[in-house]
């Protein structure tokens, strides 16, 4: 186990640069499979959650050489249609290997997923949309056995709920399914867009990815593609968080400015500071934050994995705020741990009730997810003292060189590893 020992008080200060996102690189990894032959997906980070997928389709058959932050993916003609259980209960992601593999090889065997834990996050959506497909599933001792025995056909699937996961994996099936495939109220993230931008670089026809209704037009073979990934909007938003809740200024390049215009916009109305050009943008902290109610929401709204930051921030803001978390159902578990580091954080059913407070202070906390992780380093970089962050693997699962860009803006931050 490792930790992470933070030391409170500095300003975070400098620039600082985020590499493709985890959200899209993982989606690349498994769009590979799709098309034998040699990818090439550049703009990688060097993060566990990429390491565990590159491991997930060498099970498969695939070969994932790393060279920096580039990575060529050998991918062979035939195929082992499965994802086994020790990997799959890592990453969450890797479901969607499911949609990949029925179409290439007609069939799948995908343990049911694993990753944070954030409550109930059923893959029902995937299930239905899939069988809408021709797709027939069958669960055996937690793994799910899923065959086209006719083959993949386009189908008119309309979500509930616009689901990012299930939206890609339909989109993985739907490139090599005969006919028309249309799926509305479709999630509608950057990641997705360049999901679909890949696939079509590869031979695939799609339109309308980045809106609420995806059509795609099957065809019978693809080819492997070189493509760079998007930028990570979520690494870039943290840094961000950083400089606000230090009082700090940090400007953050090669990131789309515009894929966070909702969590700037919060982040103005919380007292900061914000200019932005085509691939960089610089958030000014406050020496107090102001209090910001707001909702998470599916893109464009604000993001889910933003929400722990800014509780983080608003723990210190000059008065009350309240949190509405409408995707997952217990993504609270790191209250606790804040609450231990002096904040007043309450929740109130999917409420969470912000009360500032003047100082934080340090003390051992665990990072139970990757952005609870994250946020609570960041809480130790404005606490009176140090700070001990454990079960820092979770925040290697999502963020390339935490520790050295940290350090690189001013932070006091080491790792240690923990003594059995």
């Amino acid at each position: 186990m490792q930790q992470f020992v933070v030391a409170g008080g500095a300003r975070l200060e400098g620039s600082v640069s985020v590499l493709g996102a985890k959200n899209a690189v993982l989606k690349h990894l498994v769009a590979t499979l799709l098309a034998p032959g040699k990818h090439q997906i550049t703009n990688v980070p060097g993060i566990l959650d990429v390491e565990i997928m590159s491991q997930v389709l060498a099970h498969i058959g695939a070969r994932c050489d790393f060279d920096g932050s580039s990575v060529t993916i050998d991918v062979p003609h035939d195929l082992v249609p499965e994802a086994p259980i020790h990997l799959v209960r890592r990453m969450r992601a890797s479901i969607l290997v499911l949609g990949a593999l029925l179409a290439r090889s007609g069939e799948a065997r995908v343990a049911l997923p694993g990753g944070d834990d954030f409550g109930s996050r059923p893959i029902d959506i995937h299930v239905e949309g899939l069988e809408a497909m021709g797709v027939e599933f069958e669960l055996t001792h937690g793994v799910l056995h899923a065959s086209a025995p006719d083959g993949l056909v386009g189908a008119e699937v309309m979500f509930e709920f616009p689901s990012v996961g299930a939206t890609e994996n339909l989109l993985l099936a739907g490139v090599m399914a005969k006919g028309t495939t249309r799926i509305g109220n479709a999630a509608r993230e950057p990641e997705i867009e360049d999901l679909a931008l890949l696939l079509s670089s590869m031979g695939a026809s799609i339109k309308g990815a980045g809106t609420s209704t995806i059509e795609i037009e099957g065809v019978s073979d693809l080819s492997p593609v070189s493509h760079r990934a998007v930028p990570d909007r979520l690494a870039a938003g943290t840094y961000l968080v950083g400089a606000a809740i230090t009082g700090g200024e940090v400007t953050v390049h090669d990131c789309v400015p515009d894929h966070l215009r909702m969590e700037l916009r919060k982040l103005a109305s919380a007292g900061c500071e914000w200019e932005a050009g085509d691939d960089w943008v610089t958030v000014r902290g406050p020496e107090r934050p102001s209090p910001v109610d707001f909702a998470t929401l599916p893109y464009p709204g604000f993001h889910t994995d933003m929400h722990p930051p800014m509780v983080a921030l608003l723990s210190r803001a000059s008065g009350t705020s309240v949190i509405t978390e409408n995707i997952y159902a217990a993504r609270f578990r790191y209250v606790g741990e804040l609450n231990r580091m002096g904040a007043d954080v309450q929740i109130e059913g999917q409420h969470v009730i912000i009360r500032g407070v003047d100082q934080l202070s340090g003390c051992p906390v665990d990072a139970c997810d990757i952005r609870a992780g994250a946020a609570l380093v960041l809480a130790a970089m404005a606490a009176d003292g140090y700070t001990t962050v454990i079960n820092a693997e979770h925040i290697d699962r999502g963020y390339d060189g935490f520790v050295e860009k940290l350090t690189g803006l001013g932070g006091e931050i080491r790792r240690e590893a923990i003594d059995a």
